[in-house]
């Protein structure tokens, strides 16, 4: 059986696996005020989901 021949670092092997997030996270536009949020989420701007508004959503 292979054995390494050297113990992988931990930073070396974090790296490693988080390769994968590398892409930007994608986005879309509120239909309300058009700002980009991300999806199936409550906008951050106006607090609205589905074209409803939430409520406490804007800190009250």
């Amino acid at each position: 059986m292979a054995v390494p021949k050297k113990k992988m670092s931990r930073s070396r092997t974090r790296r490693r696996k988080a390769q994968w997030k590398i892409s930007a996270p994608a986005t879309v536009k509120c239909k309300q005020c058009g700002s980009a949020s991300l999806p199936h989420r409550a906008c951050s701007e106006c607090a609205t989901y589905g074209g409803r508004e939430l409520a406490g959503a804007d800190g009250s």
